[in-house]
C-alpha cells in the first residue's frame, strides 16, 4: 500500500515506533483520530501496533509507561511506520533501529513522524531530497549545528512530501492525522472526528507552528511585527536601538513608545529576552560548547552570557547543561526501575 490512498482492503496498518522520552500528548494526538474513524464508521478503517526497538515498554517523558505489541525483528510490516519521539531523541539513533528504518524505506513503505522523530529519520538518511517539520525548538538547534544539509526543514505545521509525513508536536498530530484520514476516507469523515474532539478547525499543511507576533500579544501593530521579526532574525548579529528604528523608518523614541505600550518592556529588554531563550535552546538540545552558544546568540564574552543568563534563569549556562544531564539520568534510571518491576516475578 503506498501512498495515502485507500488501501484495497478497506484497513490502513500504521506501526508506531515507540522512542523513550516520547510525547504522549503527541503520540494520542497520532493515535486518537485512527481509533475515532473506527468508532465513527462502525468497521475497522484502522489498525494500529507499536513497536520498540527490544519489545520491552517504553516510559514517556512524562514518565508513564507504555506496552508495546513488538520488538524491531518481529514487528508486522504496516502500510505507515511512525516514529514517535520526544526528549533526547539523539541518544536514540542506535544502529539498529536506523537500519531496521532503512529496510522499510528499501521496501517502500511510507515512513513518518511526530515531534522529534524526525530527528531519526533524517539521522538515518531517510529525509535527504524531502522537505519536513520537527518541533521549533529542534528546528533552530539543527540550524545551528548545520546538521542534515541534504533535508529541508519547514516550520508548517506538518508536511506530506511524497511518502515521508512529518509532523512537530504538541496536538498538530491530530491536524496531520485528520488531513491523512479525509484524503483516504473522505473529508466528511474527517470532520466528524474533529467535532467530536471539540476540534474548530481542521488545520492544513499551510498553517505555520509558531503563534503570530500579534495574537501572542493581543494586538495587531506592522511597526512592531515588523521590528520583532527583524529581531528574530538577528539574534547572533544584535542590531542596535537606532538600526531596528531605521530600518522601521521610526524615530528612537516612538520605537520606545511603540514596545513600552503594547509590550509593557523596552525595546533591547525584549530583544535579550529573545537570544537568551535561544540560547537556553541550544543549551538543552545540542552539545555546542557554551562559548559557541554564547557567539550564535550575540554576547561578546562568556562572561556576559553568564551574567545575562544568571539574571534572566537564576542560574548560569554550565548549570543548565548539567541540569540536562541529570535529567537524562533520572529518564534512564526510571525506564530501568520500570523495567525491572515488570519483569520481578509475582508473589505466591
Amino acid at each position: 500500500m503506498q501512498g495515502h490512498g485507500k488501501p484495497p482492503n478497506g484497513r490502513y496498518d500504521v506501526g508506531f515506533l515507540m522512542v523513550p522520552g516520547f510525547s504522549q500528548l503527541a503520540f494520542s494526538s497520532t493515535l486518537e483520530p485512527l481509533r475515532m474513524a473506527n468508532h465513527l464508521a462502525d468497521r475497522e478503517l484502522y489498525r494500529w501496533h507499536l513497536i520498540s526497538r527490544d519489545g520491552a515498554p517504553v516510559t514517556a517523558s512524562s514518565g508513564l509507561t507504555s506496552n508495546v505489541d513488538h520488538g524491531l525483528e518481529r514487528a508486522p510490516t504496516p502500510d505507515l511506520l511512525l516514529v514517535c519521539a520526544g526528549v533526547d531523541v539523539q541518544r536514540h539513533c542506535d544502529r539498529a533501529t536506523l537500519t531496521w528504518l532503512k529496510r522499510l524505506a528499501a521496501r517502500r513503505i511510507p515512513l513518518g513522524a511526530v515531534c522529534t522523530g524526525g530527528y531519526m529519520l533524517a539521522q538515518a538518511g531517510l529525509l535527504d531530497g524531502y522537505r519536513c517539520t520537527l518541533h521549533w525548538e529542534h528546528i533552530s538547534s539543527i540550524h545551528e549545528a548545520r546538521m542534515f544539509p541534504a533535508v529541508t526543514f519547514s516550520s508548517q505545521l506538518f508536511v506530506m512530501d511524497r511518502d515521508r509525513y512529518t509532523c512537530s508536536g504538541g496536538i498538530a498530530p491530530l491536524d496531520m492525522m485528520l488531513n491523512l484520514i479525509g484524503r483516504q476516507q473522505g473529508l466528511e469523515l474527517a470532520e466528524a472526528i474533529a467535532e467530536e474532539f471539540i476540534h474548530e478547525r481542521i488545520r492544513g499543511v499551510g498553517d505555520r507552528q509558531r503563534t503570530p507576533l500579534r495574537v501572542r500579544l493581543g494586538h495587531s501593530h506592522p511597526k512592531l511585527e515588523e521590528v520583532a521579526t527583524l529581531m528574530e532574525a538577528n539574534l547572533q548579529e544584535p542590531l542596535s536601538l537606532d538600526e531596528l528604528a531605521s530600518y522601521a523608518d521610526l524615530s528612537r523614541r516612538q520605537l520606545e513608545r511603540l514596545f513600552q505600550r503594547y509590550v509593557d518592556c523596552p525595546p533591547l529588554k525584549y530583544y535579550l529576552e529573545l537570544r537568551l531563550v535561544r540560547a537556553r535552546l541550544l543549551l538543552r538540545q545540542t552539545h555546542m560548547p557554551i562559548t559557541d552558544v554564547a557567539h550564535a546568540c550575540g554576547f561578546i564574552s562568556p562572561p556576559h552570557f553568564t551574567k545575562c543568563y544568571h539574571d534572566r534563569f537564576g542560574h548560569s549556562p554550565s548549570r543548565e547543561r548539567k541540569r540536562r544531564s541529570d535529567r537524562q539520568a533520572e529518564a534512564e534510571a526510571l525506564q530501568v526501575a520500570s523495567l525491572a518491576v515488570r519483569s520481578a516475578p509475582d508473589e505466591v
